[in-house]
């Protein structure tokens, strides 16, 4: 069965019909269908070990799919924000020299993206001196170079504290506005998930469950995962809506 967000998008960025992955013999992600489209910000959640990460990489082809497609816009740029990236400390790059690589998009080009997302100012400093939030503020640069329509977040604040977690998803939810690009993004961050997306999409190797954030997290698949929610931290952090909520469709958890 297709999923309620999957079944009413039309002309989207990138979508998967009954997505599986596989592997040896053992089943990762079972019948995932969801679609992305211009301008909206979808989270995924889902415990560790469900299959997050597998999703993305299936999505982008770094992985063999098992069974279903995924099919994508002819004119989709994707822009990605991994979960971490690991540079030598004892390797000389400035941010200047990291921005360049592989291709030198150019020096107006790199600083205009640089000042996008905050980081300007740092490109003569060397990456290994950055703070955590730094970082991750020149991989967002990097990742909007491209000039995509999409960006993948792979867990993208891991590390961060509250506030530079906070801070940075407020900046991502900007350069959307700005840009009109789509962010689908895998977080653990449920308290800012509910205040910064549009659509969640609950997975524990199939879809749990999925829906609009107000109503998310009163499905009995989200509770059964994560816990119930303080009513204290949801009322601070909910995403409210002109139109007010949708029906969430709970998906049969095959797993």
């Amino acid at each position: 069965m297709l999923s309620r967000h999957f079944e009413t998008m039309s002309n989207a960025l990138i979508e998967c019909r009954n997505l599986s992955v596989k592997y040896g013999k053992r089943t990762v992600l079972r019948n995932i269908s969801l679609s992305v489209q211009s301008g909206e910000i979808i989270s995924v959640i889902g415990p560790n070990g469900s299959g997050k990460s597998t999703l993305f990489r299936a999505l982008i082809g770094a992985v063999n799919i098992a069974s279903g497609s995924v099919e994508k816009s002819p004119d989709l740029r994707i822009g990605y924000v991994p979960q971490k990236l690991h540079i030598d400390e004892t390797f000389p790059l400035t941010v200047e020299r990291f921005m360049k690589l592989p291709s030198n998009p150019g020096q107006r080009v790199i600083s205009e993206t640089l000042t996008l997302t905050g980081a300007n100012g740092l490109e003569k400093k060397q990456v290994s001196q950055l703070s955590g939030g730094q970082f991750q503020r020149v991989l967002l640069a990097r990742a909007l170079l491209g000039s995509p329509n999409l960006l993948l977040l792979d867990e993208a604040t891991r590390g961060l504290d509250f506030r530079g977690t906070a801070a940075f998803y407020r900046l991502v939810d900007d350069i959307r506005k700005r840009l009109g690009c789509a962010v689908l993004m895998i977080s653990h961050e449920l308290h800012v998930v509910m205040k910064q997306t549009d659509h969640v999409i609950c997975i524990n190797q199939s879809i749990c469950c999925e829906g609009e954030p107000e109503i998310i997290k009163e499905s009995p698949a989200f509770q059964s995962l994560f816990g119930l929610l303080e009513d204290t931290e949801s009322a601070l952090y909910l995403h409210h809506h002109e139109d007010g909520p949708q029906s969430a469709r709970e998906a049969e958890n095959a797993g």
